[in-house]
């Protein structure tokens, strides 16, 4: 890697995104592939902690499995966004087409046109060859699918075969998506050894493998289209409040959650209110030392009950009813609640304290 690239691989663990950024560290100039909506606030901080300017955020496609942060930095950081002319994304200050370059410093990125994933796939490709961003045209050992939103496994076939495989064989790959804790993978490893496209496999072989999986559609298909069609703007143009009591993230429906390491380090300064039912703590026998229990269909005729002071920080099993909790508080007019991300699940999958 040139010693003047600056490069983060920053991981979105709900939706398995990898963001990417790359900064040229003499001029200070930086671009940022696929960013999270949630993630806008950790992306900024970062960029701002290593005295960055960031000049461009660039999408790979029209995603369906999470919101784009682009919209959000975009306010915050005055960068341009960009994408293909044929993802359909608008507001674009940038469209781009295979062939394109996005430079930053000493640096650009090559566009290169990938459809088949989504028609608006493109992959961007370092000036030196040394590192591809494939999106979801090209996964580790796999390939984006190709059952909805303009997908065609023919299309992807060629994109990957005739434009990503003719790349330099120690390429690495960097993908937007891996759900196996893997981080990279070289164009030489690929074509060996990808199950679906790799070694001998022909254009036969492989539309017979992608029209045949049979996936349930992303969970978040219905809102991250349209959000991502507007470049991730919410519907009321507001940005997200940044509060000073706990650094929060905002999550796309608006709710605040915060990182169970963060309260767990700060217990005596916030109230957590656990909404579990009694059957779960019995069963679990594990509670957040200092905690208030309250089962959430208790709560609605015991909001009085939960004191008033310090921050409140909801937590359930998954982190989900806990949001009716923090849903709940904010409708009476609280203003410093937040949702504990990933509720006991979490908690006990990093090893915080219970009594």
């Amino acid at each position: 890697m040139n010693d003047n690239l600056l490069f983060k691989q920053l991981y979105d663990q709900t939706s398995g995104t990898y963001t990417y950024l790359l900064a040229d560290k003499v001029s200070g100039q930086a671009v940022l592939i696929d960013s999270v909506f949630e993630q806008h606030n950790r992306d900024y901080s970062l960029i701002q902690e290593l005295e960055l300017s960031l000049i461009a955020c660039l999408e790979t496609h029209c995603h369906a499995d999470h919101v784009t942060g682009a919209w959000l930095l975009k306010h915050r950081t005055n960068c341009q966004i960009a994408a293909s002319t044929d993802s359909g994304i608008d507001p674009l200050d940038k469209s781009v087409s295979h062939g394109d370059e996005n430079s930053f410093g000493s640096f650009a990125l090559k566009v290169i046109a990938t459809p088949g994933h989504t028609d608006g796939c493109v992959s961007y490709l370092l000036n030196d060859q040394s590192m591809v961003f494939t999106g979801d045209t090209l996964l580790i050992r796999g390939c984006g699918r190709t059952d909805f939103q303009q997908g065609s496994a023919n299309k992807l076939y060629h994109s990957i075969k005739e434009l990503l495989f003719a790349l330099p064989d120690d390429c690495i790959v960097f993908p937007a998506h891996d759900y196996a804790g893997r981080t990279s993978s070289t164009i030489g490893e690929e074509k060996r050894h990808n199950p679906r496209i790799g070694g001998q496999a022909n254009e036969t072989d492989f539309v017979g493998f992608m029209e045949n999986m049979n996936l349930p559609h992303p969970k978040q298909l219905d809102i991250a289209v349209p959000a991502n069609l507007k470049a991730g703007k919410p519907d009321d143009d507001e940005l997200p409040r940044t509060p000073r009591w706990a650094p929060v993230t905002t999550t796309y429906s608006g709710v605040l959650e915060v990182a169970p390491e963060w309260v767990a380090a700060n217990l005596n300064g916030v109230h957590v209110l656990d909404v579990r039912t009694q059957a779960e703590i019995d069963e679990e026998s594990a509670q957040i030392e200092g905690a208030q229990h309250i089962p959430i269909d208790k709560l609605g005729a015991r909001l009085d009950e939960v004191p008033t002071g310090k921050p409140v920080m909801t937590i359930c099993r998954s982190g989900k009813r806990s949001v009716l909790a923090f849903n709940l508080l904010r409708q009476t007019g609280r203003d410093e609640v937040a949702n504990i991300n990933g509720g006991f699940l979490r908690w006990y999958g990093e090893g915080l304290p219970t009594s």
